[in-house]
């Protein structure tokens, strides 16, 4: 995809993963979502809607549960910083492979790639910071950075500054209300209720997210599926169209990863193609939807 930014910029992703999950009482990276950790949903979100890196930022020495192939995991300098540090951290690794960056945190399950897009596209020239405000909240943790202010972000880290606000007060920051963001037919289509932005603090909203049930995804060739990855709609079409079927995400270039999520919106498509001597292959999609 391309963001706002003119030319061929490209577009990195930065997820922080260095919280503390106090009222979580434990990690929200290691936390499950239906057999994949929540840290790789993420990643696996935001890879969906970017073409350049995908970049987790860490604690020092955190651990981290597996991650979709190509993540690239990065430490903060100095543990408990907060988010302007991780902010930093992630757009210097990025600096000279993209020119905007979407930032979020790991707590957002429900991020749909259409949101990263919109909030991307609003990223012109005459901004620095996209930072909607919804849900009656600034959103900095679901926001849109130019990777450019990697140098300014990191001297105020070291000035003391920590809150994401005393960096807006420094540069050309947009702020989108929800009818800016819904403006987007593809995104009023997916998200209408902008539940991309619906973050998880506590075990009892973790289990209200988790109760919803799985997005019905298109299929070209019959009826849809409620599938939550790539890989568990492979598993139902299976008995639909054999083992031998390939599944495809419509506008993806080489997915394969069956962890790969699935959202409200995402469309399938089964390919068959018999090879020599009866071989079967079919094609794969990418994850940057």
């Amino acid at each position: 995809m391309r963001s706002g930014l003119s030319g061929t910029a490209r577009a990195a992703g930065i997820v922080l993963a260095g919280g503390r999950s106090s009222r979580m009482g434990t990690s929200k990276a290691d936390l499950d979502w239906f057999g994949t950790p929540l840290l790789a949903r993420m990643v696996g979100l935001v890879g969906r809607a970017v073409d350049g890196p995908v970049v987790v930022v860490r604690a020092p020495g955190q651990g981290l549960p597996p991650l979709p192939a190509g993540t690239e995991v990065v430490d903060d300098p100095v543990e408990g910083r907060g988010p302007l540090q991780g902010i930093a951290t992630g757009l210097d690794a990025v600096t000279g492979r993209a020119g905007a960056a979407f930032v979020t945190a790991t707590d957002l399950p429900l991020l749909h790639p259409a949101y990263v897009r919109r909030v991307l596209a609003l990223l012109d020239e005459h901004t620095d910071v996209v930072v909607p405000q919804a849900h009656g909240h600034p959103q900095p943790l679901a926001a849109a950075y130019r990777v450019a202010l990697a140098p300014l972000v990191t001297s105020l880290v070291d000035d003391g500054v920590r809150r994401p606000p005393d960096l807006f007060s420094r540069c050309r920051v947009t702020r989108p209300d929800e009818a800016v963001l819904l403006a987007d037919t593809a995104l009023a289509r997916a998200d209408a209720e902008l539940d991309s932005l619906r973050n998880i603090n506590t075990p009892d909203e973790l289990a209200a997210v988790r109760a919803r049930p799985a997005p019905r995804v298109v299929v070209a060739e019959g009826p849809p599926v409620a599938a939550r990855t790539l890989g568990d709609a492979t598993t139902l079409l299976a008995a639909r169209h054999g083992s031998a079927a390939r599944i495809v995400l419509a506008g993806a270039v080489g997915v394969t990863d069956p962890a790969t999520p699935l959202v409200p919106g995402d469309v399938l498509a089964v390919r068959v193609t018999p090879g020599p001597a009866g071989v079967v292959a079919g094609h794969a999609a990418s994850r940057r939807a």
